[in-house]
């Protein structure tokens, strides 16, 4: 395995959130839906929100994605050597002490 890949990853922080909400519940709560009326169909009456499909919707922390490229033969130690990175580049603080592989694709 010859070449480079290029490798994504962000920081793991101890107040990190992370929540999936199902759509449904969001259109049961009373605040949601009514704002979602007052905004979309003003001046309309007897109006019912309701979801077609089972969606999951995502809360979580927005992070920074960091870069960095490696060779394709250090394939299984890619986890290693984005730490190594986050290192260098003093990415680790407090708190922030792990990182998450996001995606790598080879150039």
């Amino acid at each position: 395995m010859e070449g480079t890949m290029k490798v994504s990853y962000k920081m793991l922080c101890d107040g990190d959130v992370y929540n999936e909400v199902q759509l449904t519940e969001i259109l049961q709560n009373e605040k949601v839906a009514k704002a979602i009326k007052s905004e979309f169909a003003k001046g309309l009456r007897n109006i019912a929100l309701s979801a077609s499909e089972n969606i999951k919707i995502e809360i979580s922390t927005d992070k920074e994605i960091f870069e960095f490229e490696a060779e394709k033969k250090d394939f299984a130690d890619l986890i290693e050597l984005a730490e190594e990175d986050a290192r260098a580049h003093k990415r680790i603080k407090k708190g922030c002490n792990g990182v998450e592989v996001i995606d790598f694709e080879t150039l």
